[in-house]
């Protein structure tokens, strides 16, 4: 499915790592003519870590997209009512916003928007990004691998050899991944 003069809800989540990736691929989505619409948890827009400042990422963001970041719950809440986006991906998706999602647990700005868009019965890209997902993270993975909307970015292991239970979404696939995803088919394999 063509992608252009689509509304796309881009979260983001605390695996900050990840960040100039995802940012590359939001990048494209917006070139491809795209409406980007970004959603930050409470970690990812608040806290500087050693890949960057909060706002610089932010300022980045909203200027690429020409779109404020939504960043709180109160903001998250209309997505679904208003039918605001076409499909929302979470990219990164840490392990912890995969356990919420997993167990339904709404008290973040990301997490919140999936389960507003979803009421929609509108598609939810995954491109997880964690250090636990073939440990304490791959129950919740499973859980969402076999729930209705839901789809995944293809994945890998991150570095077998010093994170052995770490996975990561490989970031190139998320424009083919949302393509799929809005013709209600998930992309395969899902594990690269």
């Amino acid at each position: 499915m063509e992608l252009a003069g689509k509304n796309i809800g881009y979260g983001l989540t605390g695996s900050f790592c990840t960040f100039r990736a995802t940012i590359k691929e939001m990048e494209k989505l917006v070139k491809m003519g795209c409406h980007v619409f970004p959603i930050m948890s409470f970690n990812s827009y608040q806290l500087d870590t050693k890949f960057g400042k909060a706002q610089d990422f932010i300022d980045e963001i909203e200027a690429l997209t020409g779109n404020k970041i939504i960043h709180t719950i109160q903001t998250a809440e209309p997505i679904g009512p208003k039918k605001m986006f076409d499909i929302l991906i979470v990219a990164p998706c840490s392990g912890n916003t995969i356990a919420r999602l997993s167990h339904d647990i709404i008290d973040t700005p990301v997490a919140m928007a999936v389960k507003s868009h979803l009421r929609n019965e509108r598609p939810v890209v995954i491109g997880i990004s964690t250090n636990n997902g073939l440990s304490g993270a791959a129950e919740n993975i499973g859980r969402l691998l076999n729930r209705r909307n839901y789809y995944f970015v293809p994945f890998k292991q991150d570095n077998p050899i010093t994170k052995p239970r770490s996975i990561v979404c490989d970031f190139s696939y998320i424009t083919k991944t949302l393509e799929y995803a809005l013709e209600g088919e998930q992309i395969g394999p899902i594990m690269l």
